[in-house]
This record gives structure tokens, C-alpha cells and sequence, in this order.
């Protein structure tokens, strides 16, 4: 199921804790093995007494608000279970968001030829599934061949591959039907696991897995609080130091304040989001430090294209002015960052210059010609967004006391995402509010999954239909490939002309994490191309 984009965002607290005598810390490694620093601001305390782990005791508790488990299936996996997943399986390259570029993972080098429609992949030797099968270029074809098949969750993402080629068994080639970034790809959050398919039929029970990964699962346990376990694999390609990790549990903790005061009690040592308020609380907390780093997520404010009163588009750019977007960025305090164009900053086709502006009088000015407004009948404008989100909230709150003033009444309904992206795919509201991250570091994402056009509305919940941007979104994975200059012009059009144009959409804020660690954890970096995802092997108790 694709609602991962509600699981991770709105509103989950994740958080990683020790047992009671145990806390964390380690260093995160490069391609080569090297450590990295620490990106975002971090301010650290002491670690107060007893914090202190034992080799090979420590375990680290990552405590979800939700159920962490929808699909154990690797190539159909699209939600909360990534901060799992991302620990059991691997990919043929991993995002590096320090230099900003893929790095070896299962693959330890790969060239391109044909300008971008040919790709070759050097494989790591001496990887084992967990199954105990070895993984060779033969068993990756499969697994790939498989997700694509298959064709469920993000498998979009293979959709440039023609043919793949195992010619010997360290080698994978593929040739592809358009040029594409396939070492960007095979970096995706989703839908790029290498697992091994003589053995995935059998991980539907949670019982097993069938991946590559430094952890396999220990039990599972639907429903209970503590849901899942993981373990080391002993067998794992990069082996193993006495220090690190060796177990992993998932405790489901519904509520943010709980986990804050967890964190403090030493029994959580990792809390994924904090709301302003706690998150300052955070930094003057001795034994806690906190980080703040900005993230590829943004907020979206999708309006009906197609029916209702938000057909004209006028009052599609009524809207647009009524958002007061500086205001909203200050009641965030830190926790969003004022959006430029669709694009979050640090991906390619981020555009300077597109922040958008408040002003009331032009959106009044709009109305009145559309025939609402003051000296006409109250218009009625139905939005739903995300049940327990305080950050879209208080953008409704802004937002309807804005619009009140222009006679426009604003009938906003929270709801679970079950249910909103059921009413939305009927096209039953006439302003749809949800975040939205990629699926790899590339803006693709937001375009062909939230802006081509389709029959059927998945996440097109604008329902906007144009021919001329449906052909230039088709063209972006080429000009990604072959011509970054080219790529850059073809993003910024397309912002300019959905946003401004169109007026199909309106981006308030980029959120920024807000976490809280103990002040033990050290080398943690936080990496937005994997939201909320925590790459267990890389840590290590602090001495």
C-alpha cells in the first residue's frame, strides 16, 4: 500500500532506546569505511552516570506511534516498515546526503554508457541472504525482475529498464527504454531490495525475511507493544565489532509525551519527532542533546482542478494569497522552513526565488471576480488533512480565521489517512492537505506521482489533466541522466507553470527534524533521503 506518505510524516514518533543501564552511540561509515560527521545543529550534554553500555549488551528500542509492520513483502513494501526494512535488506547503492551522491552497497562500482540508457553494476562478493543463498548478480536480476512484475508500491521507480543481464556473477547489466540516474534508483527507500525470491513467498508471516542486510528478524508480533525484534546476522558481508548493536526491538508508543518522558527516564534514547515546545525542553535537558536537520519533506495543499468551486482558477489563487506563510513559519518555530516552488533545498530543480506571498486584498480582489467574496454569497469550501497533526492544524487554523475575513468559510475535517485517501481518490473534497517526500533523493517523485495526470487519482489528488506537462514530466528522468543544466530549466518551468499558472497547489514550509537523543549517541546522521530511518549497524554504545 502506497500510504507511507501519511505513516512517516504525520505525526510519528520514533525513538531508539537502551536497556535501563545501557545507553547509545557510534559513528556512521562512508563507502570506504570512513566515519562522518554529524550534519544538522547538535547540542550535547554529559551522559549522566550508569549510562554507560557493556559490549554486546545494549539494545536498541525504536518506538514507533504506529503499528510497524503493513507488508513483510520486499518489493511491495511502501510504508511505516521502512525504519525495519531499511535494517534487513539493502540495495544496490545507498544515498550519501553528505556529498549528495550514491555509494556503494551491494554494488562496489558501476559505469554508464549510451548516454545514460546502459548500466553495469561490479556486485560485492561474498554476500549472503539470510536465507543462507548467496547473493550473485543472477538472484539480484530476480529479485528486480520480480519487484517489477509485481508492479505494486514504488516499483515505478524500475520503470526505465528495457532488459537486466547477469553475464557472470558479479556482474549486472541493464539496458534501459530512456535514460535514467540508475544509480540514483537503486538507492530508493523502496522497491530497490535485493532479496532473495526462492525464499520471499515465505516472509508473509513475519517469521522470516529473506535479505541481506546486518539484521534479521527475531519475532514478531502483531499488535503488542514491543511488535518487533531484530538480531544480528552473524553472517553479514561487513562483519561485525563487539561493540555494536547485536539486538533491535520496536515498541509501539503512541503518544509523543510518553516517549519525551521515556527519553528522560533513560529508557528511550532516541525520539524521532518533538513539537516545539518539548523540542526546547530538549535542549536545556541535561543527558539530552538535541538535533535539528532540514529534511525533503514539504507540505502540500492540493486543490480540485477538475470540480467544485475550486475548478476556476481564480479562487485556486485566491488561496494561494490567503495562506499566511510567514506567519505559519513562525508558529513552527523551527519545525518548517518557507518552501520555494515544490522543490525542497538540497535536491536538483530546487528553485530560488518562487516563495510565495500572503495578501489578503489580492485574494479578496479574486474572489469578488470569481463571484464570492464580502458582497456575495458565502462561499463553502470542504478541505480534509491528517488526524493528530498539530503542524496542519495550525496551518487550518490560520488559514480559516484568513478566509473568514473574505466571507469564505472553510470546512476542514481531520482524518485518518485511510480515509482521506479514500474520500480523495473520489475526488470528495475541494482542498486536500498531505506531506510528501521521495521515494529516492530526486524531485521526480512529486511529478509523476502528484502531477501527470491519470484516469484513476492516486496521489494526483488535484486531479490536474495537461498534456503539456504530462510530456515534460515524462522527460525529466532523461535530462537527469544526460543533461543536469537541461534537467534544472525543465523543473523550473514545471514549478512555474503548476504552481502559478495552474494554481493547482500550494506549498507552505519544508519540515525540518526536530529529534532528541541521549547524550550518549554519538555519530548519528540523520538522512533525508530515508525519513526516520534508523541504520542500526552503524551505531555504538558509548564507553
Amino acid at each position: 500500500m502506497r500510504w507511507h506518505k501519511r505513516l512517516l510524516v504525520a505525526g510519528v514518533i520514533g525513538a531508539l532506546s537502551l536497556a535501563a543501564s545501557a545507553c547509545a552511540g557510534g559513528q556512521v561509515r562512508g563507502a570506504g569505511g570512513t566515519p562522518q560527521p554529524t550534519t544538522g545543529e547538535n547540542t550535547a550534554a554529559q551522559p549522566s552516570q550508569g549510562q554507560a553500555a557493556k559490549e554486546n549488551d545494549a539494545t536498541f528500542v525504536y518506538a514507533p506511534n504506529l503499528d510497524v509492520v503493513t507488508d513483510w513483502d520486499p518489493a511491495s513494501s511502501y510504508s511505516n516498515e521502512i525504519i525495519a526494512m531499511s535494517n534487513i535488506y539493502e540495495g544496490l547503492t545507498r544515498y550519501n546526503a553528505e556529498t549528495k551522491k550514491p555509494e556503494p552497497r551491494l554494488a562496489t562500482e558501476w559505469t554508464s554508457a549510451d548516454d545514460g540508457k546502459e548500466w553495469t553494476f561490479k556486485l560485492r562478493q561474498g554476500v549472503k541472504f539470510h536465507t543462507g543463498a548467496p547473493m550473485d548478480a543472477e538472484a539480484a536480476k530476480k529479485a528486480i525482475e520480480r519487484t517489477m512484475k509485481m508492479n505494486a508500491g514504488a516499483a515505478y521507480i524500475w520503470g526505465a529498464v528495457d532488459t537486466i543481464e547477469a553475464p557472470d556473477a558479479s556482474t549486472l547489466k541493464f539496458t534501459l527504454k530512456y535514460a535514467t540516474p540508475l544509480d540514483l534508483v537503486a538507492s530508493s527507500g523502496y522497491a530497490a531490495y535485493i532479496y532473495d525470491t526462492g525464499a520471499v513467498d515465505e516472509v508473509k508471516d513475519g517469521k522470516a525475511d529473506a535479505g541481506t542486510g546486518p539484521y534479521t528478524v527475531d519475532s514478531w508480533k502483531k499488535g503488542q507493544e514491543t511488535e518487533l525484534t531484530l538480531k544480528a546476522f552473524e553472517d553479514y558481508w561487513g562483519g561485525w565489532k563487539p561493540e555494536q548493536y547485536k539486538k533491535v526491538a520496536f515498541r509501539v508508543t503512541p503518544e509523543i509525551t510518553t516517549a519525551w518522558q521515556l527519553l528522560k527516564q533513560g529508557e528511550v534514547n532516541f525520539v524521532q519527532r518533538l513539537n516545539p515546545q518539548l523540542f526546547e525542553q530538549a535542549g536545556a535537558t541535561e543527558g539530552v542533546q538535541a538535533t535539528r536537520t532540514p529534511s525533503f519533506q514539504n507540505l502540500l495543499v492540493l486543490f480540485n482542478t477538475e470540480s467544485g468551486p475550486t475548478k476556476d482558477v481564480r479562487v485556486r489563487q485566491a488561496l494561494q494569497y490567503a495562506i499566511d506563510y510567514d506567519g505559519l513559519v513562525s508558529a513552527l518555530k523551527g519545525a518548517g522552513q518557507k518552501a520555494s516552488g515544490l522543490v525542497p533545498p538540497g535536491l536538483l530543480g530546487h528553485v530560488f526565488g518562487m516563495e510565495p506571498t500572503h495578501d489578503l486584498a489580492k485574494a479578496q480582489e479574486l474572489m469578488t471576480s470569481a463571484g464570492y467574496g464580502p458582497d456575495n454569497p458565502e462561499l463553502k469550501l470542504t478541505m480534509t488533512y491528517a488526524q493528530g497533526d498539530d503542524d496542519q492544524k495550525l496551518f487550518v487554523t490560520l488559514l480559516s480565521s484568513a478566509l473568514k475575513k473574505i466571507n469564505v468559510t472553510l470546512q476542514a475535517r481531520p482524518m485518518a489517512w485511510n480515509a482521506q485517501w479514500d474520500q480523495g481518490k473520489k475526488k470528495g473534497q475541494d482542498i486536500f492537505v498531505m506531506y510528501w517526500f521521495p521515494d529516492y533523493a530526486d524531485p521526480y517523485s512529486w511529478f509523476l506521482n502528484v502531477f501527470r495526470s491519470a484516469d484513476k487519482p492516486e496521489f494526483n489528488l488535484s486531479y490536474l489533466k495537461d498534456d503539456e506537462i504530462d510530456a515534460a514530466i515524462d522527460g525529466l528522468p532523461r535530462l537527469t541522466a544526460t543533461d543536469a543544466g537541461s534537467a534544472e530549466m525543465a523543473y523550473d518551468e514545471l514549478q512555474k507553470k503548476i504552481i502559478n499558472e495552474k494554481a493547482a497547489v500550494a506549498v507552505p514550509y519544508v519540515q525540518t527534524y526536530q529529534r532528541a537523543l541521549t547524550a550518549g549517541v554519538q555519530g548519528y546522521i540523520d538522512n533525508p533521503a530515508y525519513p526516520n530511518v534508523v541504520f542500526f549497524y552503524d551505531l555504538k554504545p558509548a564507553s
